[in-house]
């Protein structure tokens, strides 16, 4: 098995200050910086950033934080988690990306997805009822961005490219894209016909069930004759000195986040039941270093996965706690998800 990839993955979520309110958005982002900076400091190999457009999470524009976050670091990959490229500019969005490799030698990275919200929608003029198609041509235009010098192209979402040039171009090879998956077969392929890496979003249920996708992947580069890219798991956790203090710690601030979700989808109020599922046996990597590890090692065997990215963030949950876990994900949890694939 090739070096797993252990990440940290992000929304910026609205936490609480000592006194229990939410700290305004502004401090939000300035705390997201530190936790970042501490993360390339412990040898943590990427950071993601998502793209939200509501009250509950402070990022709405994360290529501006990934490129104060590169001002302020040295090795880690920065990247996004993930951007919501259907209601953006592909162009735009190639050309903020590239500007993050530049400033950071080379260490940008981007995953792009159709997001599990969809406020951007009605915020940028764009009609739901065009969800797949907008994704579809923007993935396509953005395919022939990072793969040509040079881009012509045709759509109906906007006028045709001829032999146009995009500036900046990447320095040194290409922009690392990926495309985030949420569970629908239709996009895993479309990943392998691209020649795209597969980053998988596994929030909840046992990980194995994600092995029939991971197949997929692999019977459509073989079918298209092209070389098995890597694929990559984002999932939820957190991490402290004990499998008690780590559940006592999430759940109240846990269950608040799901809950206010949820609300929203038609979903019932998550019960300590569930969590506890989920912790067990399910995709919530929450727990000891000692636990955290052993899980994150059985998903990438079961999986035989490159990347893991632990969704650190979870609603209130306060900027010390955080910055606790990723101390002990990257000082303890990684060295020993290495020392067991070994």
């Amino acid at each position: 098995m090739t070096v797993l990839e252990l990440g940290l993955d992000t929304f910026g979520d609205v936490t609480s200050g000592a006194d229990g309110a939410p700290l305004p958005h502004a401090q939000v982002l300035r705390n997201l910086i530190d936790e970042a900076v501490l993360a390339d400091q412990l040898g943590i190999d990427f950071i993601g950033i998502g793209e939200h457009h509501r009250a509950d999470f402070a990022v709405s524009a994360p290529e501006v934080v990934l490129a104060a976050i590169a001002s302020r670091t040295q090795r880690i990959r920065l990247g996004s988690a993930v951007t919501v490229l259907s209601s953006d500019d592909p162009i735009r969005v190639f050309q903020r990306f590239s500007t993050i490799d530049a400033l950071s030698n080379g260490r940008a990275e981007v995953i792009l997805g159709r997001g599990s919200f969809t406020e951007s929608f009605p915020l940028f003029g764009f009609a739901l009822s065009d969800y797949e198609m907008l994704f579809e041509q923007k993935l396509d235009l953005f395919a022939a961005l990072i793969h040509e010098k040079s881009v012509t192209w045709q759509g109906s979402i906007r006028p045709p490219l001829k032999d146009q040039q995009v500036f900046p171009p990447i320095e040194t090879g290409t922009l690392k894209t990926w495309i985030g998956v949420g569970g629908s077969p239709e996009s895993v392929v479309r990943a392998a016909r691209y020649n795209l890496p597969l980053m998988l979003a596994i929030i909840g249920g046992d990980p194995q069930r994600f092995a029939s996708y991971v197949d997929l992947s692999r019977r459509a580069y073989a079918q298209l004759g092209k070389p098995m890219q890597p694929i990559g798991v984002h999932s939820p956790g957190y991490v402290a000195d004990t499998d008690e203090q780590a559940r006592e710690e999430l759940w109240p601030d846990y269950k608040i986040m799901r809950d206010r979700i949820g609300a929203e989808r038609g979903w019932p109020p998550m019960q300590r039941k569930e969590f506890d599922q989920e912790a067990d046996h399910g995709s919530l990597y929450v727990g000891s270093v000692d636990t955290v590890a052993k899980k994150i090692a059985a998903t990438a065997k079961t999986l035989g996965i490159s990347r893991f990215d632990m969704k650190y963030s979870a609603g209130g949950l306060s900027h010390d706690k955080l910055m606790r876990c990723i101390e002990l994900y990257g000082s303890r949890v990684i060295p020993m998800v290495r020392e067991l694939l070994a």
